[in-house]
């Protein structure tokens, strides 16, 4: 590949529009701005929700409750998903992303108590449950809240 031989994408590149140029060109008189009206005016400039006076979208949907903006969001892990380690392995965070137990946008890691587990192993998460905690524990494993 060399200098002379690079040419751009198609459609990469674009011819600017010339307004007001004549009836014949198309954008003449108005230039393409129709007639009269907000965005006929020249300096048009307008919030990205605004809706010409009327109650924006935003404002109209009833809200109810209160969000927390600083809530923590976790992701469930069960103990039953937790027999794909070894025995007297150390299950972590980037362990269980590798086995595709935790994916998507999260805060953190809980695992849950759903089934059983057989294997001693030490897991390593942001929270546990109650339940996940005792069966853990009770297999010969532990539990470390990172």
């Amino acid at each position: 590949m060399n200098l002379h031989s690079l040419t751009n994408t198609e459609g990469a590149r674009h011819r600017r529009k010339r307004l007001g140029r004549g009836m014949a060109s198309g954008l003449g008189k108005t230039s393409g701005k129709g007639h009269k009206g907000q965005m006929a005016r020249k300096g048009n400039k307008h919030k990205l929700a605004f809706e010409g006076g009327q109650m924006p979208l935003i404002r109209r949907i009833p809200k109810r409750g209160f969000k927390n903006p600083c809530r923590k969001e976790y992701i469930g892990v069960n103990l039953c998903n937790l027999d794909c380690f070894e025995d007297g392995a150390e299950v972590t965070i980037e362990a269980l992303k590798g086995a595709g137990l935790a994916n998507g946008q999260y805060d953190g890691i809980k695992v849950l108590g759903r089934g059983e587990i057989s294997k001693k192993l030490t897991v390593k998460a942001n929270a546990f449950s109650a339940t996940a905690r005792e069966k853990i524990e009770a297999a010969g494993g532990a539990c470390e809240v990172v």
